[in-house]
This record gives structure tokens, sequence and C-alpha cells, in this order.
């Protein structure tokens, strides 16, 4: 026994226990990496569409918010046929690092309320006509003047018979005559 190296033997015998729990764990363990690979390349791809479908929406809210500001300017100029206003003069407007709106054009940048406040000088089409009448005018309808008590928002409801529906209506239309003739 003398020329049997016993450490050897274990040593031996430890190696060859130890690559074999290796050879049977490895195929578990890259099967588990390949699963949090997909995992993470999963969630890397929704917090891509996530990061791009963010983009847009803020895209879109700052044209509604920059067609919201350029009507409402023109609807405070006085403009009559505000989409059709509007349509002419969006190209141009564009909003700056700083946030400002302003209108791009040959003479540089102007400010939004100076852009619209010369367009609308250029185009007196797009204001009401100043003079009511004309070839083509219809009659205007005049409310019946009655003695009948006022209707309240409280008394409409469906189901209402005919003839207080029809009283609400001729009340409406009293109401919306003397708020446009200023009375």
């Amino acid at each position: 026994m003398e020329g049997i190296d016993v450490q050897a033997i274990v040593r031996q015998a430890i190696e060859e226990f130890a690559t074999n729990e290796q050879s049977k764990n490895e195929p578990a363990y890259k099967a588990e990496l390949q699963e949090e690979r997909k995992r993470r390349e999963q969630l890397e791809r929704r917090l891509n569409e996530l990061v791009a479908e963010n983009k847009r929406s803020r895209q879109i809210a700052a044209e509604a918010e920059r067609s919201s500001a350029v009507r409402a300017e023109l609807q405070r100029l006085g403009v009559a046929k505000i989409d059709l206003a509007f349509k002419a003069v969006q190209d141009g407007i564009v909003r700056t690092e700083d946030g400002r709106l302003v209108a791009r054009g040959d003479a540089g940048e102007t400010p939004l309320k100076e852009h619209l406040a010369a367009f609308v000088n250029e185009n007196p089409e797009f204001l009401p006509a100043r003079i009511a009448g004309g070839t083509g005018m219809t009659a205007t309808f005049k409310a019946p003047s009655t003695g009948r008590e006022t209707v309240s928002i409280e008394q409409i409801r469906p189901g209402m018979s005919a003839e207080e529906m029809q009283r609400v209506r001729e009340e409406i239309v009293r109401v919306a005559s003397q708020t446009l003739r200023g009375l």
C-alpha cells in the first residue's frame, strides 16, 4: 500500500464528483440565464415602447396647446371663421426653446399676437361683415312676446309634453334674441 497515493485518489474522486455535479447543473443555469435574458429584453422593449408613446403624447399635447392658443387669439381678434383662419396661419407658428409661440416668416420671428393681428388686418375677409343684410339675407326669427313665466333649467326634463317643450323653445329663442341684440 505504500505505492498507492490515497490523497491523489481522494482528490481525483472529488474532482470527478464536482465535474459531474457541474455538468448536471449547467443546463439548468443556462436555461435560467436564457429565461432572464428574454425577460430583460421584453422589459427593455416595453420600456422603449413606453418612452416612444410618452414622446408622441407630449407632441400631441403640445400641438393641441399650440392650436388652442392660436384659435383663442384669433377669436379674441374677432375672426368669424376661426377654423379657416387657423388653417391659413398654422404652418408658420412654432414654439421656441423657451416655450413662447412665435411666427416664423420672411421677416424672422414675430410674437404670436403681433403676427395674428397683422394677419387679420391684411385679411379682413375673416372678420364678420360690417353691414348685416344684403342679397340673400334671410329674415330673422322674432321671439313671440308673451306674458308667460320664464322657464328654469330644472323644468326641462325628458318626457315633457309637446306644449311644454314648445314653450321652452320659445323662451330659449326669446333669451337668445335679447342676448344677440345686447338687451
